[in-house]
């Protein structure tokens, strides 16, 4: 075998892995034994131990032309268990930055420069956007009268980020959150511009983009005197937004603005009594809970506090029958499709990685799986049963759980009339003409 000489080192690179003291490293493995890529078909003999190693000896070109970066989903596993707490997903978000841009793997980054440039992932028009959110709320106020989608309000307490594959594709999966915040009597708005909820800035590496992503959603909050933004639900979009945040922050103080996250905004609504809940439409079912990487561990280890009890809570006032997978909370194997692993060109990559998950699922003997990111969903509800299907297993949102479990308290005729009127209002000044609407 040949002797393995340290290669020169980029400065600004060298700079970069300083932060990070690869002396401590004691190659022990953890790392390696816990992470789901290690042994991917096409990736055999490469694990995040040898990534580590090569890279201590500078052979950075080798591992940023690998796709071992991309196969990555920055779940977090192995620097929660490495018992030197090195930072390996933010070494291998920096592998990824140092891809030259033309070879990001998909769409990933045609993704990122789209939501740069219009405000949303698929390049959805302004025009279209607002003509579907006014269309879908007409819908919706069928079922509940008086609903509308507020779009750019002045002085609300809540402001909500659509994911666009929703606007583009899934559009009644937006009803869940619709119906919440109709029940709640909630005044809520999303922003007509830059409303996109997914960052995949965050995933292909982008630290200014990512900056500017978040710093977008400052600008619509200080402008329209938004109370609190709910973090998006996207794991990846929750916690990359909080990343730019904290480095706009970082450069001006006056950059905070109120946020909160999805469950702990629920179960808000839950204990002030604003919704109540009925567990006997989900009779007959066992269900369990996915811990998504970014809303768990990712965010513990890095802003120091996760939501592991926080879900399971809500969901106890919307079930009877619930069973934890194992491992859990920290120790939870990811879905295999965060870190841009769901859209990006390697589905049998991220299939392998899932079959440990498919296995968490199987044993606790589960009908519904309850998530709250929408890349958890799409891949244990789409990927995972293409390729894993003796076990068959429904999956829902956990904020699904909750408007389908919702105990609606009418609207008075004097809400309805109200709400009705600023839904033809608002469609008019933005320019939306929905003259089929009977108001």
């Amino acid at each position: 075998m040949d002797m393995v000489m340290p290669k020169p080192m980029d400065d600004e690179i060298r700079e970069f892995l300083d932060k990070f003291d690869f002396s401590s490293c004691m190659v022990c493995g953890t790392c390696s034994n816990g992470c789901p890529i290690t042994d991917t078909p096409g990736m055999e003999g490469w694990d995040t131990r040898k990534v580590m190693r090569m890279l201590a000896y500078g052979m950075v070109d080798e591992v940023v032309d690998s796709n071992f970066p991309w196969l990555c989903t920055g779940c977090g596993r192995c620097a929660y268990s490495c018992p030197m707490g090195i930072d390996i997903p933010a070494v291998m978000g920096h592998m990824k930055s140092l891809r030259d841009r033309d070879k990001v793997p998909g769409t990933l980054q045609q993704g990122m420069v789209n939501n740069v440039e219009t405000g949303n992932n698929l390049a959805i028009k302004k025009d279209d956007y607002l003509l579907g959110m006014a269309e879908l709320g007409e819908e919706l106020d069928e079922e509940f009268p008086g609903f509308y989608v507020p779009v750019d309000k002045q002085n609300a307490n809540i402001l909500f980020f659509p994911n666009s594959k929703e606007v583009y594709g899934d559009f009644e999966d937006q009803f869940w959150w619709w119906k919440i915040f109709y029940a709640a009597r909630e005044n809520w708005t999303v922003p007509s511009e830059g409303w996109e909820a997914v960052d995949w800035a965050l995933f292909t590496g982008n630290y200014e983009a990512n900056k500017t992503l978040a710093k977008r959603k400052i600008d619509f909050m200080k402008k329209h005197n938004i109370s609190r933004m709910i973090m998006p639900d996207c794991g990846g979009g929750s916690y990359g937004c909080r990343k730019g945040m904290d480095k706009c922050v970082m450069e001006d103080p006056n950059n905070e603005v109120g946020f909160t996250y999805l469950y702990d905004y629920l179960i808000q609504l839950i204990r002030e009594g604003r919704i109540k809940l009925d567990k006997s439409v989900h009779a007959g079912k066992r269900f369990t809970w996915h811990d998504s990487c970014k809303h768990g561990r990712e965010l513990e280890r890095h802003f120091g506090k996760g939501y592991f009890e926080e879900p399971r809570w809500i969901i106890n006032q919307c079930v009877d029958d619930f069973m934890d997978m194992t491992p859990n909370r920290g120790l939870n194997y990811c879905c295999g499709g965060g870190g841009g692993m769901w859209p990006m060109p390697y589905e049998d990559e991220s299939a392998w990685h899932a079959r440990y998950k498919y296995d968490q699922i199987k044993r606790s003997g589960a009908d519904v799986v309850v998530v709250a990111c929408s890349n958890c969903r799409d891949q244990i509800m789409r990927r995972i049963p293409k390729y894993y299907t003796e076990y068959k297993y429904e999956v829902k949102y956990i904020w699904q759980l909750i408007a389908e479990s919702l105990v609606l308290e009418e609207w008075d005729a004097d809400m309805i009339a109200k709400g009705q009127a600023e839904a033809k209002a608002q469609w008019e000044k933005l320019g939306i003409d929905l003259t089929d609407v009977e108001y």
